[in-house]
């Protein structure tokens, strides 16, 4: 983090005297300026897509009606749903999704006019990490106690997690390999069911 308060071309004395807090050597924790934290959580959000929309408001309908049904299941019926919504009403999900993008990008451009470049470069690095920091805490939350596959994806996780206990095998070494072998042979669509659940649980 050293390097996104050099950016800001700023000492560290200036950086103290602005900000009221204590920096020390860039070989241990640094102090973030306040402005930073502030900016960052005032950064406007990108809008989910008309898919999402729609599963988002749908969830919540589908599991008071199936309390007993997983997650997996749950995503399957409402993705199957909205195959079979009429391009009529599809098409309010997606108007609204075009509006909201609309207003996104007009309040990301106001938003990165109160910015320097290097404020922007820093922020954008933030963020970027902070979304890698996410992923790799919801691949260990999934994998809990089933040990971590090589190169996991996220879907492949909700997968396994979901399957584990079901699937034949003397050890957990076997049964991840099964699953391994399941989700190679599995068709994009049935993928994308775990793919969704992700997308969801981010959300909710």
């Amino acid at each position: 983090m050293w390097g996104v308060l050099s950016a800001l071309g700023r000492s560290g004395a200036e950086l103290c005297t602005g900000c009221g807090s204590r920096l020390r050597s860039p070989f241990s924790f640094v102090y973030l300026p306040r402005w930073f934290s502030s900016v960052l959580a005032s950064c406007p959000k990108k809008p989910i897509s008309s898919y999402l929309r729609f599963s988002k408001e749908q969830l919540p309908i589908f599991k008071a009606q199936n309390p007993d049904a997983k997650t997996t299941e749950l995503i399957r019926r409402i993705a199957q749903r909205w195959r079979e919504l009429p391009d009529s009403k599809k098409k309010i999900y997606q108007d609204a999704y075009r509006a909201e993008w609309q207003v996104y990008k007009e309040e990301i451009s106001r938003f990165k006019e109160q910015l320097t470049p290097s404020q922007i470069m820093s922020l954008e690095k933030e963020i970027t990490d902070k979304h890698l920091k996410r992923k790799a805490m919801a691949k260990k939350k999934e994998l809990t106690l089933l040990g971590k596959p090589k190169r996991p994806r996220s879907a492949y996780n909700v997968y396994v997690a979901e399957r584990f206990q079901e699937v034949q095998g003397d050890s957990p070494q076997e049964k991840l390999k099964t699953l391994k072998e399941n989700w190679k042979n599995l068709s994009d669509s049935e993928k994308e069911v775990s793919i969704m659940v992700v997308s969801l649980k981010c959300l909710l």
